[in-house]
């Protein structure tokens, strides 16, 4: 079990319905190509339950983002909402019309 040096930081568990994009955000950039065993944080409750997390900082705030497979989703989803077309970095697609 690992844990944070710095005790000047809020923690906060966070349940994947709690989510936000800042939240998820933090967790995309920090594994852009998902976690593994070795990020998970494990640790019992206070009801005595087993809590699989990973941990993502901000300056003042260790999020601990409870691992399921929802997250893994939502990370997806949020991900290619990013690389959506729309972006500065968008090429000029011609459309089908144009190419008659």
């Amino acid at each position: 079990m690992r844990t944070s040096r710095n005790n000047n930081l809020k923690r906060v568990i966070v349940d994947f319905k709690k989510l936000n994009d800042n939240i998820l955000n933090l967790l995309v950039t920090k594994f852009p190509n998902g976690y593994d065993r070795d990020d998970i944080i494990t640790f019992r409750n206070a009801q005595n339950e087993i809590v699989e997390c990973v941990e993502v900082k901000t300056e003042d705030t260790l999020y601990l983002v409870k691992v399921s497979k929802r997250l893994v989703s939502a990370m997806e989803d949020y991900e290619e909402e990013e690389d959506e077309p729309g972006g500065e970095f968008d090429t000029d697609i011609p459309e089908e019309s144009d190419l008659e």
